[in-house]
């Protein structure tokens, strides 16, 4: 390294000058904010109340997901199906992919569904986009939307390599171990 690096520079010493009042004015509140009321500190949370999110939160996904039938010989956290017998893998979720999954609205947020546990289903992401917010369709119409995808126990393998770095087997794969 250069002796440059080392020294300090007074341009970049410079001290700050705070905002505007005018300016200060246009900024938002955080989420949390402080006020000063007869002498005492008090908090109050500006975060809106949203007792039904249009998205699943993180732990009903994780529910979802364990819900969803396991693949046999392959790790459930990586692989499961969904309702219509489409493999998916929990990597690639949002995608248009054959292996893509969604985690779908069983009815649909736009018709009163709710963002819980009951109506929640993996859904491979092609169907579920077909699906949108239909509730009467059936299930042979959505098999016939479904991206068809044969995937070979080494192609599992290799998509798990290149997303994990490792292939992990489920406890029911049977076969001998090697140590």
């Amino acid at each position: 390294m250069s002796q440059k690096s080392f020294t300090t520079d007074k341009k970049s010493r410079k001290k700050k000058k705070f905002p505007s009042p005018s300016r200060a004015r246009s900024i938002s509140p955080p989420r949390s904010a402080a006020a000063l009321v007869d002498r005492d500190l008090l908090t109050e949370d500006f975060s809106p109340e949203n007792s039904n999110p249009r998205s699943f939160p993180h732990s009903v996904k994780q529910q979802c997901w364990d819900k969803a039938e396991k693949i046999k010989g392959r790790d459930p956290d990586r692989w499961r199906r969904d309702p219509l017998g489409n493999t998916v893998f929990r990597k690639l979720v949002g995608c248009p992919g054959c292996l893509c999954h969604d985690y779908d609205h069983i009815v649909p947020y736009s018709k009163g569904g709710k963002s819980t546990l009951e109506n929640c289903q993996v859904l491979q992401a092609t169907v579920n986009r077909s699906k949108g917010n239909r509730t009467e369709i059936s299930k042979s119409d959505l098999i016939q939307k479904s991206a068809y995808c044969r995937v070979s126990g080494r192609d599992m393998d290799l998509l798990e390599l290149s997303a994990f770095g490792n292939v992990r087997r489920g406890q029911d794969s049977g076969g001998c171990k090697i140590q």
